[in-house]
């Protein structure tokens, strides 16, 4: 699937996190997944994580709403993912030309990115 997506604003990163309960029934995690996409946010990276109930609870002690907040806890799950590389790179291309979405990986790219996007 292709789409133009044409902002003038910049994108920005959010982290989304999917608790337990939805992904153990694939219906309600596919309904998730489905509602993120009809509201046109872009996935530009998805993973799995099984934590331990302690690794749960110091993240939501830590968990404050703020950008700051959202920079560490994406580092915590994508260490390999560097946020201002993502801003320089691939943000500007997603902002204002075509957008791929790979249902095999579950992410939104630009063209020639190959779908995976500079970590």
């Amino acid at each position: 699937m292709t789409s133009i997506l044409r902002s003038p604003q910049a994108l920005q990163l959010t982290l989304a996190l999917i608790k337990p309960d939805a992904v153990a029934h694939p219906v309600i995690l596919e309904a998730v997944h489905q509602q993120i996409l009809s509201n046109k946010f872009l996935i530009v990276r998805m993973r799995e994580l099984l934590w331990r109930k302690e690794d749960c609870q110091k993240f939501y002690q830590e968990h404050e709403d703020s950008v700051v907040s959202a920079s560490r806890e994406i580092a915590a799950f994508f260490p390999d993912f560097s946020e201002q590389r993502w801003y320089e790179e691939e943000e500007p291309q997603l902002r204002c030309g075509l957008v791929c979405y790979s249902p095999e990986v579950g992410i939104h790219y630009a063209p020639g990115t190959g779908g995976l996007g500079p970590a």
